[in-house]
């Protein structure tokens, strides 16, 4: 069997395993490197009420966990659905080599998971959108910005 095919079985395996114990919705996700899983997550939104607790950021978390690093250059994720918004953003942040994905995110909005209005959103100025998003007190956040610039601990991510 085709390697790719073997770990996205795994993935799959995850998500209902996790769907059966109520965990969350139908979504599993791994983080391989080097042809090892070192990252799983089923989604688990339901159990912990955390609405971050994805099945591609709870694997993302383990496998930085596993590497002790906040990237993920050498791995690929497999997930058993085309990544939302918040999980795209979790991927591009930890920088793995590639993503595999099954069902699509027309899949996912077939069983009640559209995320569109939240790509729609994006596209709104801040102020306008659903949820209005206002800056106040730029002024004093800016130092914190300058503070990073020659912070001895900065790492560029």
């Amino acid at each position: 069997m085709d390697v790719r095919k073997m770990f996205m079985l795994e993935a799959v395996r995850v998500a209902r395993e996790g769907l059966e114990q109520g965990k969350g919705g139908p979504f599993g996700a791994i983080v391989v490197k080097d042809g090892v899983i070192i990252g799983k997550g089923a989604n688990m939104v339901l159990s912990t009420n955390d609405p971050t607790a994805h099945a591609e950021v709870q694997a993302i978390r383990e496998a930085c966990r596993h590497l002790q690093d906040y990237q993920l250059g050498g791995c690929d994720i497999y997930t058993t659905c085309e990544p939302c918004p918040m999980c795209m953003g979790a991927i591009y942040w930890a920088r793995p080599d590639r993503v595999y994905y099954a069902g699509t995110k027309a899949d996912a909005a077939s069983a009640g998971f559209d995320d569109s209005f939240i790509y729609e959103e994006l596209t709104v100025s801040p102020e306008d959108r659903k949820i209005p998003m206002i800056q106040i007190m730029r002024e004093d956040a800016l130092p914190l910005f300058q503070l990073w610039s020659v912070s001895p601990f900065k790492k560029p991510y």
